[in-house]
């Protein structure tokens, strides 16, 4: 027999006890039809962190602030001390100085002072006030945007990305009619007294993990600060909770390591991105990593139902398995043979398995979309790869094989005179 003879016979001779064969299908499926779930929905939830990240700079960013100093030893309060860094409530602050030492680290290419901007309001065409939220981080690389252009920065323009909830709040018909209209924002320094500056809606970005609240390119941030800033007497402690460290663009992690031990030595703690939602995707792979243990599970219960189902047939075909044998097909074919049965009962289930999580999976990733998660645009909580899908497949098919190896091997051991005379 050749090799597409043994396939097409063990492809005949698995539908010989359908209901035995469909019972070890449907374990089979419902072990890849959860694996596939649980898969996809960690790959779109990491998938659209991702995204965020990358949004914000990834690895190429970090935030260095000041290391907080360890509580003394001894009981009670911590004398003053006139010469000390600025502090603002239980932050200490970065000076200007402290800015240069930053940049003057070997690794970092820029260094820019996160200012923590309170603007009173944004308004459009003389229209509505509106409360303005802000992301200091927005604005420092590229954002999730619905419509228009990333900020530019050193142009002297004054630019601002816009959050997509106050699209039509603000009166415009939808995004793209937002791009380059004029607003107004306004800003009280410390004296009370409030200053408004004319900027330009360059973009209108997703409302997102990291990227909520506007941006302001560089030049409309600078403003906004001197602004707030004018009107402090002398002697008022004034700097920066944190900055924004740029890394040269071929920066590897060894490199990272030692920027990051060097501003150590130097009294500053520096996170990346990556660092600071470490917690967050290590509790998301647990979760997943867990839902997948069961899948794993039920495929190993499955397991034990092909041996049973091959076993079972390996009885019943005995006398055929001796016939096959007196004829002069080797152990090998015969294992072969029943090893395709294994296989093919495998593909049978992963197929529908996958087949049904990506059809029904795609439909209620959807759904969500576009209601319970509309808030996070860009969110697949499930995210279906062909790549993803061929290996779970084949992995099912794999532990299929397994499974048919103890009853194939049996088959091929049989003797054919004793299999001849079995009853």
């Amino acid at each position: 027999m050749t090799v597409g003879d043994i396939l097409r016979s063990a492809i005949s001779n698995t539908f010989r006890s359908k209901v035995r064969t469909a019972l070890t299908v449907v374990a089979i499926f419902i072990g890849a039809f959860t694996l596939t779930l649980t898969s996809a929905i960690g790959a779109g939830v990491s998938d659209y962190i991702d995204k965020q990240v990358g949004a914000i700079g990834g690895d190429n960013l970090m935030t260095v602030s000041p290391t907080a100093e360890a509580a003394a030893e001894e009981d009670g309060p911590k004398e003053y001390d006139p010469n000390g860094a600025a502090t603002q409530g239980n932050f200490t602050l970065l000076s200007d100085a402290d800015i240069e030492t930053i940049r003057a680290t070997d690794g970092i290419d820029k260094v820019e002072p996160a200012a923590m901007l309170a603007p009173d309001f944004i308004q459009y065409d003389g229209g509505a006030k509106f409360e303005l939220t802000t992301n200091p981080m927005v604005g420092l690389a590229d954002a999730d945007l619905a419509a228009g252009r990333q900020l530019s920065d050193g142009t002297g323009a004054l630019e601002v990305l816009i959050p997509s909830s106050y699209v039509e709040a603000m009166g415009f018909a939808d995004a793209d009619a937002a791009l380059e209209q004029p607003v107004t924002i306004a800003v009280t320094d410390y004296a009370g007294v409030q200053h408004t500056v004319e900027a330009v809606i360059a973009g209108v970005q997703n409302d997102s993990l990291f990227g909520d609240g506007a941006g302001f390119n560089a030049d409309l941030r600078a403003e906004l600060d001197a602004l707030q800033r004018s009107g402090i007497p002398a002697g008022v402690s004034t700097g920066y909770v944190t900055s924004v460290a740029y890394l040269d663009a071929d920066t590897d992690e060894e490199q990272l390591a030692a920027i990051k031990t060097d501003l150590e030595e130097q009294g500053y703690t520096a996170l990346t991105v990556a660092d600071q939602i470490g917690a967050i995707q290590t509790v998301i792979n647990g979760i997943i990593g867990v839902l997948n243990a069961f899948a794993v599970i039920a495929l190993i219960a499955a397991g034990f139902g092909i041996v049973n189902t091959l076993l079972m047939s390996v009885q019943e075909r005995t006398r055929e398995i001796g016939l096959m044998k007196a004829m002069g097909m080797g152990g090998g074919k015969i294992f072969a043979l029943f090893s395709f049965e294994a296989i093919f009962i495998g593909f049978l289930g992963s197929a529908l398995g996958a087949g049904i999580a990506v059809g029904l999976g795609s439909v209620i990733s959807s759904v969500l979309s576009d209601t319970v998660l509309s808030a996070l645009p860009g969110l697949h909580i499930m995210l279906f790869t062909p790549a993803s899908v061929a290996t779970i497949i084949g992995v099912v098919m794999l532990i299929a094989f397994l499974a048919g190896t103890l009853p194939a091997r049996r088959a091929a051991k049989q003797n054919p005179i004793d299999a001849l005379r079995y009853e």
